[in-house]
């Protein structure tokens, strides 16, 4: 078996994310989980578990260079419309096993809240999204194996 070294850790300088298609160019970062939600059961005197349902969740941060969809979104909500998009995280660090990248493709994304404006004087600005996601709808493209 081949020795994993430190340079092999994988660093999220590589990571990438597209929102509908486009490429966020200005992502600081990203994390997308499912949970498993349970219900507990009682078998004679211990607690067990039943998985009942999985949730997805979701942030990402940018930093601030553009308004995106911002706009788009919010007159969808005020017209009482839900939308939905595709978000694909990606990182592939040159020095991973064999160069090799993950990849996950999440459909069906929903935006939680929308930052309309945030400064803060002598600061770069920053922008943090959180969303939510079925995870039926969520799969791995690629992996490191």
């Amino acid at each position: 078996m081949a020795a994993i070294r430190g340079y092999n850790q994988v660093s999220g300088t590589w990571g990438q994310i597209w929102y509908d298609g486009v490429l966020v160019m200005e992502v600081k970062s990203f994390e997308a989980k499912v949970t498993a939600n349970r219900e507990e059961v009682q078998i004679g005197m211990s607690k067990d578990s039943k998985l009942t349902s999985l949730s997805g969740e979701g942030t990402y941060s940018v930093y601030k260079v553009y308004t995106r969809g911002k706009k788009k979104v919010l007159e969808a909500w005020k017209k009482g419309k839900d939308p939905r998009s595709t978000l694909v995280g990606k990182i592939k660090d040159p020095d991973s096993p064999g160069g090799q990248g993950e990849r996950v493709t999440i459909d069906n994304v929903w935006l939680n809240e929308l930052i309309l404006l945030q400064f803060e004087k002598g600061t770069p600005c920053e922008e943090e999204y959180s969303f939510g996601f079925t995870p039926e709808d969520a799969s791995f493209v690629d992996i490191i194996a």
